[in-house]
């Protein structure tokens, strides 16, 4: 089914939703989805509208502007509109740790995750192999202290070239420049273990451990200039016992990364994700 999803933020007032069910109807949409929110302290409304193209009236190049002079100017709207042909296209940025990698290629390749992957980049070579048995380019770009700049320069034209919607950070050992996230503003997607910040470092797991944790969880957001304090996504959490070594922890860690970097995935490409000052409103 071809389908268009209209987003949606504005002063809260009277009349939003009429006028874009309307706006929808007398052109012929059969709405498909319908969500919206209310944020009662900032006075700010949201909405995500989702509709089948087969019947609308409107070419989809001229949806934009008609409704921007028919609804979104009355009411201050702003606003996307997106399609969810063609795909959307999605780099994956690796580094050694293979766990996130492979559970997108294989959701990716079993049809769960409805996205194009051009190219897969990694500041290492070990899992050149991984990918390209998926049939995914592989780019080795290391990435130092010396030419970090000139790296993500290498990054960014590849991007470019291959027409990247958003980025994903599959366990990507390495801090994005603001001139990098510049690019890509809220379509930088990140994971990591939710012991952040309290235990930070290269061995998280083990300071975990000795400070005898019962939860492990994980988070995606959307990355910013602040490490790790960008937009939350998704997350979860999993429980441990006292029974549980280290490895247990990092086991049961790396199964949580894996569900919630999907979901965050799958959140973004279906466009139920909307970003209000450092929060994500989410329509489930």
């Amino acid at each position: 089914m071809n389908k268009a999803i209209l987003i949606i933020q504005c002063p809260d007032q009277r009349g939003i939703v009429a006028a874009v069910s309307d706006f929808l109807f007398q052109n012929g949409g059969n709405i498909l989805e319908v969500d919206q929110y209310v944020d009662q302290e900032a006075k700010r409304f949201f909405m995500r509208a989702c509709w089948d193209l087969d019947s609308f009236a409107l070419e989809k190049d001229n949806i934009s502007e008609k409704f921007s002079k028919e609804v979104a100017e009355e009411f201050e709207m702003d606003f996307t509109l997106h399609f969810n042909q063609p795909k959307a296209r999605m780099a994956v940025f690796v580094s050694k740790q293979s766990h996130c990698l492979f559970d997108i290629l294989s959701r990716h390749h079993s049809g769960q995750l409805e996205v194009e992957i051009p190219l897969v980049i990694s500041n290492h070579n070990h899992l050149r192999g991984v990918v390209e048995a998926f049939n995914i380019p592989f780019h080795h770009i290391p990435v130092s202290k010396e030419n970090k700049i000139q790296a993500e320069r290498e990054q960014l034209r590849l991007l470019s070239e291959n027409k990247i919607d958003f980025v994903v950070l599959a366990r990507y050992m390495q801090i994005v420049s603001p001139e990098f996230i510049s690019h890509f503003p809220n379509r930088i997607i990140n994971i990591h273990h939710s012991f952040l910040p309290a235990f930070v470092g290269a061995k998280p797991y083990h300071a975990a451990f000795e400070r005898g944790v019962k939860i492990i969880g994980a988070t995606a957001h959307y990355v910013t200039e602040e490490l790790d304090a960008g937009p939350i996504i998704e997350q979860e959490v999993a429980r441990v016992r006292h029974h549980n070594d280290v490895s247990d922890l990092v086991q049961i860690g790396q199964d949580v990364e894996k569900v919630v970097l999907s979901r965050a995935i799958r959140s973004h490409l279906d466009r139920k994700v909307m970003v209000f000052k450092n929060r994500t409103i989410i329509f489930y």
